[in-house]
């Protein structure tokens, strides 16, 4: 069941560092920044710059858009880290493991601090292609809850899920949908949705692999209609790990 925010976040594109200075600080509309920490988590990157005298330096951020949240949301209340498993039989879907880490900050006048209790929700499909609790024309899933859960930001702003790769089907690049909602008693609840994606040349490489296949011929990023809506901006920079890849994304919200 699907539940729609009060508020939606606004988007600001094409702004400077006083533009958007000027726009956080002149609009109660609500923002949304991705936070550049320490490692790049997009491919790209803006420079900082310094404010006026006695003013703290703004971080570097860029732009994140708002993408589609798709046909296959189901708000299945699954506070679990490791989302690998289906709860109604206990079996854990195959891949390539992936640790995936949000940073989820504020964004003030001139700082991005972590931000807590945000809930931020992922889903995606398995190696196949294939959504949990879905029932369409390629696949009935419905009371299998694989791939899908949430956690809450801690005191650094930090929410951690253990996944896998994800899959592919027809007419989508290779993708995960992630939700991020704030409901406080001091404000009204917000959301933010849109998507992550990968490096082709990295999907290349782990789709040699099983269970992925590599005899269908998938859709690239630059096919995928979706992706060409911001997605070089939503780009999940992956490290190796001893097992799989480690995936980092920074966002913040106002």
């Amino acid at each position: 069941m699907r539940r729609r925010s009060a508020k939606r976040l606004s988007i600001v594109s094409g702004l400077n560092r006083r533009e958007v200075l000027g726009f956080i600080g002149g609009t109660a509309a609500v923002s949304l920044m991705g936070c550049v920490r320490g490692q790049a988590v997009s491919s790209e990157s803006t420079n900082s710059a310094n404010s006026s005298a006695g003013s703290a330096t703004l971080p570097n951020c860029v732009v994140k858009p708002e993408q589609t949240e798709g046909p296959y949301f189901v708000d299945e209340k699954l506070n679990r880290s490791d989302i690998r498993s289906d709860p109604s039989d206990g079996s854990v879907k195959a891949g390539v493991p992936l640790q995936l880490v949000f940073q989820v900050s504020q964004v003030s006048r001139d700082t991005c601090t972590p931000l807590s209790d945000a809930v931020v929700d992922i889903w995606h499909c398995d190696a196949e292609g294939i959504y949990s609790d879905v029932n369409e024309r390629r696949f009935n899933t419905v009371g299998k809850k694989f791939l899908r859960g949430y956690q809450v930001t801690d005191a650094d702003g930090t929410a951690q899920f253990v996944t896998i790769y994800p899959g592919w089907y027809p007419g989508r690049a290779v993708h995960i949908h992630f939700k991020i909602r704030t409901n406080s008693a001091s404000q009204s609840a917000r959301e933010f949705t849109s998507q992550l994606y990968f490096d082709d040349a990295v999907t290349d490489q782990i789709y040699r692999q099983s269970p992925y296949s590599a005899e269908r011929q998938r859709t690239p990023n630059n096919q995928d209609g979706i992706f060409q809506n911001g997605g070089n901006q939503l780009m999940l920079q992956l490290t190796q790990a001893a097992e799989g890849y480690v995936g980092r994304f920074s966002i913040g919200l106002e």
